[in-house]
């Protein structure tokens, strides 16, 4: 008589989520938007505190910057969902060189981050021009958001003004 085990080891799988997805780096979850979550809060936040201030004080402008940023992260987050990071890199990547502000010799590469950086900041709530969104943090936070680019703020102005103003624009048609 003969017998036989059975294994009761499983074959596990892994499943990597789809990159396209935009899966949240800790959860996994699709729809992950943390740069239009995080500049509509930090809009928002702004705006509450002022106008909390104005209304009520010190205190006010405590409550009004935890609800403008509660508001404003859930409007950016909104925003970051209608803006899908793989087609406009590859819109981008098909037309800088046909940009006016193209310089010969430079790649993609060197443009890459500054689209990024406009599209990425398109998500702000509200009205704000292009001229007002750089002055009130695209120029200032450029040197944090470039990443390896070496490139200085005057250098990418155009590409990332173009960029903004591509994803605004679609986030109003």
């Amino acid at each position: 008589m003969s017998t036989s085990k059975k294994s009761d080891s499983a074959a596990t799988m892994t499943v990597e989520p789809d990159p396209a997805s935009n899966p949240d780096p800790i959860t996994g979850a699709p729809g992950s938007h943390p740069v239009g979550t995080a500049v509509g809060s930090a809009s928002g936040a702004g705006a509450g505190a002022l106008a909390g201030a104005l209304v009520g004080g010190p205190i006010g402008a405590v409550v009004g910057a935890v609800a403008g940023a509660v508001a404003g992260a859930a409007g950016g987050h909104a925003v970051g969902e209608a803006v899908d990071p793989t087609i406009e890199r590859d819109y981008w990547h098909v037309n800088y060189m046909t940009r006016p502000y193209y310089r010969e010799g430079r790649s993609f590469g060197d443009y890459e981050p500054a689209y990024r950086y406009g599209w990425e900041n398109a998500a702000m709530p509200g009205e704000m021009t292009f001229e007002e969104a750089e002055r009130a943090h695209l120029a200032g936070g450029w040197m944090a958001a470039r990443g390896e680019s070496l490139h200085p703020w005057d250098e990418v102005r155009e590409a990332t003004r173009d960029a903004w103003t591509r994803a605004r624009h679609k986030h109003t048609v």
